[in-house]
């Protein structure tokens, strides 16, 4: 045949249905036996040798089936490829052995068939491809079904029949690994021996490789490990043997440019043909053409791929990207985050190498100074611009903590670094800096000497224990240098310096190499068993191996007097104050003894001194870690009500470690993390393929893990006792917010069935207690068991003896708290069912009022007292009373009396029991939540002079008198279901016995139905004229007596001047007001005045509340009044501000009151020095926005209040608080009218401050519709002649920037550009107007300052010839 060309053939493929083949069989012509015909005369051929493809016919007949391949069906295809397989390898394998054995004639013979067979295997694989597409990806996709429904009786037949039809159909995919497997065969010629110029034989390897190459591309492929393994052994043989480097370097890099899939395939590659064929010069040339790349930051799909590359590369072959990471670190710059976030990874996998397998052949200060270069660039990078990057780093140093090497000295600076990342603006980096800190903590260094613990006040103490050791030591030595000669002071003073230089290096060592000095010390993975559950009992020596006797025993000396008696082998301190105290005695020493003495001590000495300023030096970083973690629990705390429920799961964790550890501000992260058991998002959550607990079963979890699961090495009665014990401490100084929380989780954890019935009888046995305990602890006792009893009545149900007995007994009495949280678990009696609405059921359990409860209950209350806490105590009384009496009326009608009387009945008597209750006051002075708030210190102190009786108590029976009043609004709803239940059944029991009666009285039954169909109503009103005429006003109530004297005291604070009166006054008459609409009518303005005129905050603070309630009973009468109400957002106080704030927000949101003008006060405090104030009013104005246009609507009176007037603020201030308001301006039809309203506004006013705010205003929308741009404009005449004014000019500016980046890209900017000459030029002509005014006004100043200078003149020449005359 003529000379075959590979190149030129090569080439002509790039264009099939051009390429020319001189004996061409058209397939798509010949029938199905035909093609078989010609394929197998061609076969026959190449099985009788492997040199007929020199055949032009046969090597044309190959050509022709692969031109028209797509016509082929698949058992042909299989055919053909065998047949081109099995010859290329007989004549690959007769080359092998004629190279090795024949002159280099023989060799050369065998090109041609070679080239012809890498051709066509070239061709085959492009062919196979389009094959595939139409039989294989069916195939593939198909084949997985089928095999997973083996086994299913019978389709298990019908499987097996499209296994058989898969065999005979074409499989490319299965053909892959044994035709690279040929193809690694190939590259095992000596193919210089075959071509001898350079391009020939590049041609051949690219001709055999670019194969390889395609089967790269296909994702699919690339899964197959046996092809994954094929293509490396390929390409690495073909790098390694042939030249093939360059342009395997083009196509990887092409690869990684268009296939994202192949980013891990081809760092796979290079590490096998480093370290499997001992070629890294491939992957290093690759580094260093990555590193002088640039990637845009708008390309995301190629800095991707090439990022992924360069992290995997780094986890497989640290070292070779370690000698390339100077070019590397450009990528640091880079516009593209991911190349950033990758070259942080590699930085972590190269501190990770450096770290845990060092080089022999490099010097250790030299990696050292490696590791501190690649620290410092990952602290640098926690400044990234990019929220990614700045994550990544946080998880890569995070990572790097659990290397065996500690690094003290980075590990300060990584904390901090963390520390104030949890300032971070985005979610992701605070949940990074959390995690970290908690892997700080989890793998701190400082677990060595005394178990790990972090308690800041014992590291302190060590601290300076070890300091005041250390002088006295330095003391020592310099003593015993002094006494020592002149040269023997000098060889000390050398050997000094030499410790002070090997100090320097064991600092270091004790740290990195875990030991204190050169012996063999204790691994730090003692830190471990602190991970365990909390221990009850720790000592502060721990387990510390008996191998360091030199470097431990001086240690445990300071920190433990037990072990005083340690091995003499160590240094303790009494044996070496002997022998000070004899070195005075000097002068009767031999001075041999003398010499050899003092050599040996200070040997000891400077040992000792070494060792104690390592100590310092490590007690000394422990600090500033505890320290650090301690400085940044302040924020962590913060984040406990981030809206991301990752963060917050991550916060929980950080809490409970570090509680474990024992920080000392983890105490105050507990207990706010309480208040996530309100949670709502229970479903768990999926992060990186693992499933994570919702926030509360997160909370449950972590509490349960501290407080309440059992230790392993405890006895059962220790169990029960630690966790009663934790359970009661719990409620020790708790908030009502905390307490309340407390109760919810208590509450779903008895329901859960998590408490044991032991801790229960615990807690009784606490709570009953005859010997003397604590207030606190008997307290916390019955409100723990109280908050049980609302998951299971019985708790209380079965221990109403033990109650009253103690709670309402002489324990009770002397402890008025211990009395009130009795009288609340008593209220647990009645479950915890809530009420629904319309439903008339009512499962409470009513007692009998001559039960003996009762009668302790109104001995408690009556009982001689004049301590606060009876305000409380009596509250929950009542409580009582009405939750469980069947008739409370009676109980209270008998109580008040008694109370009038004892209040009426004579000063003496008043006055005696002062004396026996001080005692009541005295160790713990509980906080009352519930109680009356208003109660000050005065309250004990004496009467009056002008008061005629006792005003304490005056005040318990004003308190009882207004808690019974609005007790009783709720009792008689009550009432009311029981008449309609009541009514109900006996309508059921009529119209059962009706079914029965004869049709004749039907219709008399219906119209006895008709008249008791408005018995409900009749009910319903009957209640409501109680309610309204006879509680407050019957001739026959008891209270309508009370309600006069509220009213009097209160409107008498001149005559009534006790603090204490007052207060109870005003709360009784507040609830008064709820009663009855008549009298709230009559005296409401009454309760304004005060709330204007008193000045105690308390006071005001339970007006604004009861103000609260008052709206819900008679909203009318306080919406006309609520500008009223607005005024406590001005109050001085900030209870009485959240106060007013938090009744606002209620009424509002529920449409209570009508928002008008003065939505400007509400938004006065967003920007409020207090935080709490600022988050209510941002909660408020997130939850208006949820209304309908609310905020919409009021935004014109919000920008005059806070603009313009008494009430304007700072523009700073205003600025500020519209940038909030604003964030909910979010409709485009909205944000149009808003503009159009802001630009008629600059007609109205002449104030320069106020067009700056209004420009302001206008900047803050986002113009996104060409409808916003054209309300602007067209406004142009009313702001025109205010452009003048710079900081107005830029806001217009600023606008224009907006709206171009809005606009869509095909419409120009014209119009826009035409706006904006147009306000420069109006600007400019302002300007100019605004200076001819100027000199207006000075020319008219000076003419006006001439003009006086003249009629004084002409005053003073008169009076001047009047003079002269005279």
């Amino acid at each position: 045949m003529a000379t075959f060309e590979l190149q030129e053939e090569l080439q002509g493929l790039q264009n099939l249905t051009s390429y020319e083949i001189p004996n061409e069989h058209d397939i798509s012509l010949l029938d199905a036996r035909s093609v078989v015909h010609v394929l197998e005369s061609a076969v026959e051929a190449l099985a009788e040798s492997s040199d007929a493809i020199t055949d032009l016919k046969v090597f044309d007949t190959y050509r022709s089936l692969l031109k028209y391949s797509e016509a082929l069906q698949g058992p042909l295809m299989n055919k053909l490829l065998d047949s081109i397989s099995s010859a290329f390898q007989a004549q690959v394998d007769a080359t092998i052995r004629d190279v090795d054995h024949e002159d280099q004639q023989t060799v050369m013979s065998h090109k041609a068939p070679l080239e012809m067979y890498a051709f066509l295997l070239h061709w085959f694989v492009t062919a196979a491809e389009k094959v595939k597409a139409s039989g294989e990806e069916e195939n593939a996709q198909t084949a997985p079904a089928p095999r997973a429904r083996r086994g299913r009786g019978a389709k298990a037949g019908s499987s097996r029949a499209v296994a058989r039809k898969n065999t005979e159909e074409w499989t490319w995919m299965e053909q892959i690994p044994p035709t690279l497997a040929l193809i690694g065969r190939v590259l095992r010629l000596k193919t210089q021996r075959i071509w001898l110029t350079t391009i020939e034989r590049d041609t051949f390897i690219n001709c055999i490789t670019r194969p390889v190459y395609h089967v790269t591309e296909n994702e699919q492929y690339m899964k197959s490990q046996p092809t994954r393994l094929g293509v490396y052994k390929v390409i690495c043989l073909a790098v390694k043997h042939h030249g093939h480097a360059m342009a395997a370097q083009i196509s990887i890099m092409q690869s990684l440019q268009y296939y994202e899939h192949l980013s891990e395939p081809m760092a796979e590659c290079l590490t096998v043909l480093a370290k499997e064929f001992d070629h890294a010069q491939l992957g290093d040339e690759i580094l260093r053409e990555i590193a002088a790349k640039s990637f845009s930051a708008q390309d995301s799909k190629g800095p991707r791929a090439f990022s992924r590359f360069l992290v995997k590369l780094a986890e497989l072959t640290p070292r070779s990207v370690l000698k390339q990471i100077s070019l590397l670190l450009s990528h640091l710059d880079s516009e593209s985050y991911p190349m950033r976030v990758a070259i942080v990874e590699v930085i972590g996998c190269l501190i990770r190498e450096l770290a845990s397998s060092p080089d022999l052949t490099a010097d250790e200060h030299q990696t050292q100074k490696q590791l501190n270069g690649l620290y410092d660039l990952l602290l640098e990078r926690t400044l990234d611009l990019s929220s990614y990057v700045r994550t990544k780093v946080l998880t890569v140093l995070a990572r790097l903590c659990d290397l065996p090497v500690k690094f003290p000295k980075q590990r300060l600076a990584i904390t901090q670094a963390a520390v104030e990342s949890l300032e971070d603006k985005a979610s992701s980096v605070r949940k990074a800096a959390v995690t970290m800190i908690v892997k700080l903590i989890v793998t701190h260094p400082y677990g060595l000497m005394h178990g790990g613990l972090l308690g800041l006040r014992e590291w302190e103490d060590r601290y300076k224990n070890v300091c005041q050791e250390l002088q006295v030591v330095e003391g020592v030595v310099g003593k015993a240098v002094e006494r020592e000669g002149d040269e023997v002071g000098e060889d000390e003073e050398g050997e000094e310096d030499d410790k002070r230089e090997e100090e320097e290096e064991d600092d270091d060592e004790l740290h990195n190499d875990e030991k204190a000095h050169g012996g063999p010390s204790t691994p730090k993975r003692k830190l471990k068993s602190k991970k365990n559950k909390r221990r009850v009992d720790t000592d502060d020596e721990m387990e510390v191996d008996e191998d360091d006797k030199t470097a431990r025993k001086g240690d445990e000396l300071d920190v433990d007097v037990e072990m005083d008696d340690a091995e003499n082998e160590g240094e303790p301190k009494t044996p070496k104050k002997s022998k000070l105290k004899k070195r005075p005695r000097k002068s009767e020493l031999d001075m041999a003894a003398l010499s050899n003495e003092q050599a040996a001590l200070a040997a000891l000495e400077s040992n000792q001194l070494l060792h104690l300023r390592l100590r310092k030096k490590y007690y000394s970083e422990g600090l500033n870690f505890i320290r650090q973690v301690e400085e940044g629990m302040k924020t962590i705390q913060r984040l406990l009500a981030s809206t991301n429920k990752l963060e917050v799961l991550e916060v929980i964790e950080f809490f409970r470690v570090s509680y474990e550890y024992q920080f000392e501000g983890a105490e105050a992260g507990i207990k706010q993390m309480l208040h996530l058991i309100w949670s709502k998002d229970n479903n768990a959550t999926s992060e990186d393929g693992k499933e994570l607990k919702g926030v509360r079963a997160r909370l449950l979890e972590c509490y349960r893990s501290l407080y309440f699961d059992p230790l392993p090495d405890l006895e059962p009665k220790q169990q029960v006792n630690r966790i009663a014990k934790n359970m009661i401490e719990l409620t020790y100084d708790a908030t009502l917010a905390e307490l309340t929380s407390l109760e919810e989780m208590m509450r779903s954890m008895m329901e859960d069935g998590q408490i044991h019935n032991d801790v229960i009888n615990k807690l009784w046995q606490v709570y009953s207690s005859e010997r003397p305990l604590p207030k606190a602890q008997r307290r916390g006792a019955i409100i723990i068991l109280g908050m049980l009893a609302l998951a299971r009545r019985s708790v209380v149900a079965d221990r109403v003896e033990t109650l009253v007995k103690v709670g309402l007994g002489s324990l009770g009495k002397a402890d008025l708290t211990l009395a009130r949280y009795t009288f609340v678990a008593l209220q647990r009696l009645n479950g915890s069912a809530k009420k629904v609405k319309g439903s008339l059921l009512d499962k409470s359990l009513r007692l009998e009022m001559d039960n003996p409860l009762f009668r302790k209950l109104q001995d408690a209350i009556e009982h001689p007292c004049r301590s606060k806490e009876w305000f409380g105590m009596t509250e929950q009384a009542i409580d009582t009373v009405y939750a469980l009496g069947e008739r409370p009326d009676i109980l209270c009608d008998s109580l008040i009396k008694n109370l009038t009387q004892r209040a009426f009945g004579g000063k003496g008597r008043a006055k005696t029991p002062q004396p026996q209750e001080s005692e009541s006051m005295d160790m713990d002075n509980t906080r009352e939540e519930s109680a009356d708030p208003t109660l000050s210190q005065s309250q004990t102190q004496a009467k009056d002079e002008n008061d005629t009786g006792d005003a304490f108590a005056l005040s318990q029976l004003l308190f009882v008198v207004g808690h019974v009043a609005i007790k009783h609004i709720v009792y008689l709803e009550l009432v009311e279901r029981e008449w309609k239940r009541q009514k109900h059944e006996k309508e059921a029991a009529e119209k059962t016995a009706g079914d029965r009666r004869s049709s004749l009285r039907s219709k008399e039954q219906e119209e006895l139905d008709q008249v008791a169909g408005n018995a409900e109503d009749e009910i319903g009103d009957r209640i409501a004229t109680i309610r309204e005429s006879e509680l407050l006003y019957g001739p026959d109530s008891l209270l309508s007596i009370y309600g006069p004297m509220a009213v009097h005291i209160c409107g008498s604070p001149h005559k009534f001047k006790n603090r204490t009166l007052q207060a109870v006054a005003t709360l009784a008459f507040s609830k008064f007001l709820c009663v009855s609409s008549r009298f709230c009518d009559e005296h409401y303005p009454l309760l304004f005045k005060i709330l204007e005129s008193s000045k105690d905050a308390n006071i005001r603070s339970n007006i604004v509340i009861a103000l609260g309630d008052v709206a819900v009973s008679f909203s009318s009468i306080i919406d006309e009044n609520s500008h009223e109400l607005y005024k406590g957002l001005s109050d001085a106080n900030l209870v009485v501000k959240k106060n007013t704030l938090m009744v606002l927000t209620h009424l509002i949101l529920n449409g209570m009151i009508k928002v008008k003008g003065q939505l400007g006060e509400m938004a006065k405090c967003l920007e409020d020095e207090d935080e709490r104030i600022a988050d209510l009013a941002k909660l408020f104005f997130s939850e208006l926005s949820t209304k309908e246009n609310a905020i919409y609507n009021n935004l014109p009176d919000v920008i005059s209040h806070l603009s313009v007037g008494a009430h304007a603020v700072d523009e700073p201030v205003f600025q500020s608080t519209m940038r909030y308001i604003f964030t909910f301006i979010e409709k485009e039809k909205q944000a149009e009218n808003i503009v159009e309203k802001l630009c008629q506004r600059f007609r109205l006013t002449e104030d320069p401050r106020q067009w700056r705010d209004i420009a302001f205003c206008l900047s803050l929308l986002p113009f996104k519709s060409e409808r916003s741009v054209k309300k602007l404009i067209e406004g142009l005449q009313f702001y025109r002649d205010k452009l003048h004014e710079e900081t107005v000019y830029a806001r217009f500016q600023e606008i224009l920037t907006k709206a171009r980046s809005n606009k869509s890209p095909n419409k120009p900017d014209a119009e826009l550009n035409e706006f904006s000459n147009i306000l420069e030029e109006h600007r400019r002509q302002g300007e100019e107007d605004q200076a001819f005014e100027k000199r207006v006004e000075s020319k008219k100043a000076v003419a006006k300052k001439r003009a006086t200078r003249r009629t004084a003149r002409k005053k003073a020449t008169p009076k001047y010839e009047e003079d002269s005359d005279s």
